[in-house]
């Protein structure tokens, strides 16, 4: 293992875990927390080009008044009546689906399998993009102790789960999410944030698609 394949999940672990937070409803503490610089220097480890979106993502934030980003958040995530752009795997995958609950109760397994355990302080759906976020975060965090540690079985168990995540999961509905944000959203500070999730995940699924042949599929 080399110093920088493991900085590198390590640096996709925190970009999970920080753009999960910019689905969560926005705040002065984004700011007072410094979730933007986190972003950045965690994307300064991966790619530049995405800890460039990092810095536009800051600027854009810190642009809008707080009360037109929480009117954008609602109109955009929330509703009421008709949503702009749902953050949820069914809302997106289940349209012509007999069971609307059946990629919801697919993701659920793959947590299981995954050991992950939604916060019980989390009131909204476990299909919602924050928590498929979170639940990547998890996995790269695994996978970088596996392989700090030198436990290959659970390197390429953590890497079968991202593969499963992203193919099964993301890959169908992600597209379709980013393109309506970016359609929708009024704030520029969303517009960015589609971006810079959508070139963050394309960037994941590449580096996943590039040593697929070594990922057992669970």
């Amino acid at each position: 293992m080399s110093d920088s394949d493991f900085q590198s999940v390590v640096a996709k672990a925190d970009l999970c875990r920080l753009l999960s937070a910019c689905y969560y409803e926005p705040g002065p503490e984004f700011v007072e927390e410094r979730l933007f610089d986190a972003l950045r220097m965690a994307a300064e480890s991966l790619d530049p080009a995405l800890a460039a979106q990092a810095m536009q993502l800051k600027r854009s934030f810190e642009s809008e008044r707080i009360d037109s980003l929480l009117v954008d958040y609602a109109k955009l995530f929330l509703g009421p009546g008709h949503t702009l752009a749902p953050p949820y795997e069914s809302a997106w995958r289940d349209k012509n689906s007999d069971d609307p609950m059946d990629s919801v109760q697919a993701l659920i397994e793959l947590y299981d399998d995954g050991g992950f355990v939604v916060d019980p302080d989390f009131r909204d759906l476990p299909d919602h993009l924050a928590v498929e976020l979170e639940f990547l975060y998890t996995l790269f965090f695994q996978e970088a102790a596996a392989r700090q540690n030198g436990d290959a079985k659970m390197q390429a168990h953590a890497q079968a789960l991202q593969w499963s995540l992203q193919t099964r999961h993301t890959d169908a509905w992600l597209g379709a999410f980013v393109d309506a944000l970016r359609q929708n959203a009024q704030c520029s500070f969303y517009r960015d944030l589609a971006a810079m999730t959508a070139a963050f995940m394309r960037k994941a699924g590449e580096d996943l698609r590039a040593r697929q042949s070594s990922v057992v599929l669970p």
